[in-house]
């Protein structure tokens, strides 16, 4: 079902670009007590994982965004607020995002569901008697429905969040190619052609050129020449009608609640699902405002509140107390 959300943007923060922007330069991110684990993965490469200092309870998986890692806006405030809610969390990287290439030539993608899958069943098995639950930031949050979708009633988690998801995986390519939203697409690719091309600067398995990388300057030349070939996909259309969540949502079993903004710079808002395509146990909490991973509110720049660390815990504490 879809809900209006009770978020209403900081009045000294209008705008999705604002609200986007904002906390990436001015954030000041809570000191936290943080312990890494590498997990290995059957196919000889491996996760990174970053534990907060809780040793029983409740576990929360948090996923991050593309190109994000433990360092990124969003991740200790999560974590932080987690943590003040006695839960265990767990942020995991995906392959590559922890400022170490892993092994295989492949890394991560939108829709790359089988790490995640491996984590959970390992978490399960560590930890039989422990609730699990997930939180999913944009790409992660696109991943986390991809998956809930395929296991449906098998999914162990009793409860998922996914905060400003890409549904339509093209679309969002198509929007970030688009007027102010050209920086984000910028900047992103950036960091991705660097990290392809320091990767494969030493090994001889890349499926492209290392020198034709920076001629891919867009999400659909980069997927088309980079993502796919390096995830057996036919080409990034092939990529992106694989891996959207939108078609996933209709098979979802766990209870799970979808956060976004109408405003979003990185989805058009006829990306967006329509309430006939949601099961009971899903919600969809849509504001007007709010941007990408954004949702900044507070009396005074110097007093802002990110919503988010609120609104999140809310609705996990109906299902992992």
């Amino acid at each position: 079902m879809i809900r209006t959300s009770c978020f209403r943007p900081a009045w000294w923060l209008r705008g999705a670009h604002a609200q986007t922007i904002w906390p990436s330069f001015t954030r000041h991110l809570p000191a936290l007590k943080l312990e890494w684990e590498r997990l290995e993965l059957p196919e000889n490469d491996f996760l990174d994982l970053v534990w907060t200092a809780q040793k029983a309870g409740p576990i929360v998986i948090v996923l991050h965004g593309l190109e994000g890692s433990i360092n990124s806006h969003y991740a200790k405030g999560i974590l932080y607020s987690l943590h003040n809610n006695s839960w265990r969390a767990v942020f995991m990287h995906f392959r590559g995002c922890s400022g170490t290439h892993n092994r295989k030539a492949r890394s991560y993608h939108s829709g790359e569901t089988g790490d995640l899958r491996f984590l959970i069943r390992t978490l399960h098995a560590r930890h039989p008697d422990s609730l699990l639950a997930a939180i999913g930031f944009s790409l992660g949050g696109n991943t986390l429905l991809k998956y809930l979708g395929e296991d449906q009633d098998n999914a162990i988690l009793r409860a998922a969040v996914a905060i400003s998801v890409p549904f339509e995986l093209s679309a969002g390519a198509d929007r970030l190619n688009q007027g102010f939203s050209k920086l984000y697409q910028w900047h992103l690719l950036k960091r991705l052609q660097k990290k392809i091309i320091d990767k494969f600067r030493v090994r001889n398995d890349a499926p492209f050129s290392i020198k034709d990388v920076p001629n891919w300057n867009t999400f659909h030349l980069f997927d088309n020449f980079v993502t796919a070939p390096l995830h057996g996909f036919k080409s990034s259309e092939h990529y992106y009608s694989t891996c959207s969540s939108r078609q996933y949502l209709p098979l979802i079993k766990v209870p799970t609640l979808i956060l976004h903004a109408e405003d979003d710079p990185f989805l058009t808002p006829d990306a967006i699902p329509r309430d006939v395509e949601l099961p009971d146990n899903v919600i969809l909490e849509l504001s007007k405002g709010g941007g990408h991973v954004g949702f900044i509110s507070g009396h005074l720049p110097w007093q802002s509140c990110y919503w988010l660390e609120e609104r999140v815990p809310e609705f996990l504490r109906g299902y992992i107390n």
